[in-house]
């Protein structure tokens, strides 16, 4: 199947007007095939060739302006369309197909419940997946109204995009939509659970599996109340009135992305639905989704980016405005969680081989858009638009945004239409600031330099900005820097000052003139508040003091930069990991804020999987279950802190005795439930250390016959210790196209354990060999998952580093397959260093 190019995309714009879609979906026949007929209603401006896409299992008709096309003329996911176009008058396209389910979370995705066997269907359009629903004109400028009939077995429940407009004798019909680009179609069909509310004139809806239905309606009331305040929020700061009639939310199964904004009902995946105890964090989490989702429908929805090279336009706004949001609306300290998880996903994207700009200048086709939705889009876009905040000031910002989506409703927009917006609102050319920040990649790191003076004053105090020297670019920050000293038993913040640092300033060198002659503070913390995108350091004398002043600082934001910039300089290999592991052994039992907990264990963890081996990294991990330990001993019991403890004993303890008797119900601390979800991370944990087998799992799947359980069980499959349990994980991955996409994941993350190295050794060779044709069988997400979470990331040698050069030398691999392995390698690279230390 070929990706539309760019150059192909404008080339069909300036032809083609798309008037609107008729969908017919008959979704009665067998399991793995179903019908759909188009009707598409289009102008050209002149006569001439061009195409429409579908992947039909088989196009049985096809028929334009009345005339019957040649079906054997279809080309992979083309059909042309040329001699019969005409121009000006209106040009009819009809063509009628069958279609293939699918199990990889794109096209029309089809679901077996296992809890009680009943079927459950979404679909999934984008990025150019539409084709595998209907015949259409699969790019994001062409937009047109949908109006869609589906006929559907007895008892079923259909939703789509529009309102629902007449139901009978299992025929559904819903309203024509408003203009929507393709890649937002959807519909849900199967036995679903409805929970139905009502605000400010806007029906809403929750939907989710019948299996589900009690953990569903727990939740609605929560869910809704969010939903609510969301839609008020955002229609105060952009004072456009959400425009696409009824918002509905689906939690549909084995979901690729944890959200899709499709207008009128947004797509979830199911683990949203909370089956299990959560902590704090993950119900933060899912608000921030519910936000981010409903920020599209201004950015993306009502007004689209043109092409696939301003994917920025959507995600960086979606990612920036959710977590603003939530944090206006709640009482969630989203910024902390944004500047200890989503940040350092986009810091780390960005120093990859792989790394790209915001907006990049061109894109060529939609399969490179595709590798691109990564944490440089979400996190590293949304850090660059807080910091252009920071600049223009909110109202500015908010202004240039609201103009910007009245003059381009239900239309499609580029950067330069943005800027142009945002620079008439603030009186600033941003031509500049968008060169330096949109269309260059890499991170700067800023660094102290400080010049001691008498009796323990600062002689001067410098910030030191640089770059990479692949990536040169220096760029203007703001940032807030911050002095903290130990006072008795308390830390206190001395001083809170911004200050801007200008590319311009001698060699990247601003020095910090209110610090001159001041007394040295035990704490210099640049970046305070988190405003701009950069790595940062710490000196030499506020690092030997970290582990005393972190537990005191009040302010969680400044503690997560704090552990941020200390991880940061361990996973460059700058700093020993027995730093970190000794700060988190002083520091971390005494932390209140779950996700800088959560967070810390979890990055930790792994720098210590990767970068320790043996009895260096048993020692480390017996120092990590030590600090989770003694949190879960002072955590209040049945709160968050407690559950996140708990988790990471279970990840890193030794003591298997213990973990045993948890399972059992014997010694569990008060207030924590061994619930579902908790029995599963016991159980995959004695898996990994040889102390359950075959039989524990199926015992525990007998007792858990959810679509959760049948995950987990397939993990802790692939994590047995036995080398026929190996080689039958493997080929589930690398041969059975039956496995859906997210067993695929459940599968790949139990392969690799660094415990099991050398039972794994074998594999290392037959990833290299194998992956270039198990990616081809596979679409785009799920080649690239495989291709990403297969990487023999424990095998740390330098001969996995010939074997991956040896691989990308090759001209014929899978674009997701060559990006996972070059970023899988860097990483490598890293641990390498790391271990030479």
């Amino acid at each position: 199947m070929r990706s539309l190019t760019r150059a192909e995309a404008v080339e069909r714009a300036a032809l083609l007007t798309v008037d609107g879609y008729e969908i017919h979906l008959d979704l009665t026949g067998g399991p793995e095939l179903f019908r759909s007929s188009t009707t598409i209603r289009f102008r050209a401006s002149a006569p001439g060739p061009t195409f429409a896409e579908v992947k039909p299992h088989r196009l049985i008709s096809a028929r334009l302006n009345g005339t019957d096309l040649d079906v054997s003329t279809l080309d992979g996911n083309r059909l042309p369309l040329s001699a019969l176009l005409t121009g000006d008058a209106e040009n009819v396209l009809v063509v009628d197909a069958e279609m293939a389910y699918t199990n990889t979370g794109d096209g029309l995705h089809r679901f077996v419940d296992p809890a009680d066997g009943e079927v459950y269907l979404y679909g999934a359009s984008f990025l150019d997946e539409s084709e595998k629903v209907f015949a259409s004109f699969d790019q994001p400028d062409l937009k047109a109204p949908f109006t869609l009939s589906v006929r559907a077995p007895e008892g079923w429940l259909v939703a789509a995009n529009g309102a629902e407009a007449a139901r009978e004798d299992g025929l559904w019909s819903f309203a024509r939509t408003q203009p929507l680009a393709t890649y937002f179609f959807t519909l849900i069909a199967g036995p679903y659970h409805l929970v139905s509310g009502e605000h400010d004139g806007i029906p809403l809806g929750l939907y989710c599996r019948r299996s589900l239905a009690g953990d569903l309606d727990k939740d609605a009331a929560a869910i809704l109340d969010v939903t609510a305040r969301c839609l008020d929020r955002f229609h105060e700061l952009f004072e456009v009135r959400y425009p696409f009639g009824k918002y509905d939310q689906a939690f549909v199964p084995e979901f690729n992305a944890g959200a899709m904004e499709n207008p009128g009902l947004v797509t979830f995946r199911d683990d949203y639905v909370f089956r299990s105890a959560v902590t704090d964090s993950e119900h933060e989490l899912r608000a921030t989704v519910i936000a981010h989702e409903m920020a599209h429908m201004w950015f993306g929805d009502l007004v689209t980016m043109r092409w696939w090279d301003d994917l920025w336009l959507n995600e960086s706004f979606a990612e920036h405005m959710g977590y603003r949001v939530i944090a206006e609306v709640t009482d969630r300290k989203t910024w902390t969680t944004f500047g200890m998880r989503r940040k350092a996903w986009g810091y780390a994207a960005d120093q990859r081989p792989s790394t790209h700009p915001v907006a990049p200048a061109e894109l060529e086709d939609s399969a490179l858009a595709l590798l691109n939705f990564d944490g440089i889009s979400y996190a590293k876009g949304a850090s660059v638009l807080r910091q252009l905040v920071a600049f223009l000031g909110d109202e500015a910002f908010l202004t240039g945004l609201r103009d910007y989506f009245r003059a381009h409703a239900f239309g499609n927009a580029t950067l330069a239409d943005l800027l142009d917006a945002l620079s008439r609102s603030s009186g600033r050319d941003l031509t500049g600031w968008a060169d330096l920040w949109l269309r260059t990649a890499q991170v700067n790191t800023l660094t102290p330099e400080i010049t001691p003076g008498p009796d323990g004053t600062w002689a001067e105090v410098a910030v030191r900005q640089t770059a990479p020297e692949s990536h040169p670019t220096l760029r203007p920050h703001r940032i807030r820097i911050g002095l903290y000293d130990r006072a008795g038993a308390e830390v206190v913040c001395r001083d809170r000052f911004e200050v801007d640092l200008t590319p311009e300033a001698d060699g990247g060198r601003t020095v910090l003139d209110r610090l001159a002659g001041q007394r040295t503070a035990d704490l210099l913390l640049l970046n305070d508040g988190d405003l701009t995108y950069a790595k940062v350091r710490l000196d030499d004398a506020s690092v030997a003091a970290v582990p005393l002043v972190l537990p005191g600082i009040e302010d969680s934001l400044t503690r997560a930069v704090i552990w941020g910039s200390m991880i940061d300089a361990v996973q460059d290999a700058d700093r020993p990991v027995a730093d970190l592991v000794s700060l988190v052994l002083a520091a971390l039992p005494v932390e209140r804020e779950v996700i800088i907990v959560e967070d810390v264990l979890l990055l930790t963890g792994r720098l210590v999987d990767r970068y320790l081996d043996g009895a260096a990294r048993e020692d480390a991990l017996l120092l990590i279950a030590t600090a989770a330990d003694r949190l879960l001993a002072a955590a209040p019991a049945g709160q968050s802190l407690q559950l996140a403890a708990a988790r990471s004993l279970i990840a890193t303890t030794r003591d298997t005795a213990r973990l045993r008797g948890w399972l059992a119900g014997e010694g569990v601390p008060e207030g924590l439930a061994v619930d579902a979800d908790l029995r599963w991370r016991l159980l995959a944990a004695l898996v990994v250390l040889g102390e359950a087998g075959p039989a524990e799992i199926e015992a525990e799947s007998a007792r858990d016959r959810s679509a959760a359980g049948e995950l987990w069980a397939g993990t802790c499959r692939a994590a047995l210790p036995d080398p026929e349990a190996k080689e039958r994980a493997w080929q589930r991955l690398y041969t059975d196209e039956t496995l859906s996409n997210r067993s695929l994941v459940a599968y790949a993350q139990g392969f690799w354990q660094p415990e099991q190295s050398e039972l794994t050794a074998p594999f290392v060779a037959r990833y290299f060999a194998e992956i270039p044709a198990a990616a081809r069988a596979r679409s785009g997400w799920s080649a690239e998952r495989l291709a990403a979470l297969t990487f023999p990331v424990y095998a740390v040698s330098a001969e996995t580093r010939a074997a991956a050069a040896h691989l990308l030398a090759r001209d014929d691999l899978h674009p997701a397959v060559r990006r996972a392995v070059t970023d899988a390698d860097d990483d490598m690279r890293r641990a390498l260093r790391a271990r030479g230390r």
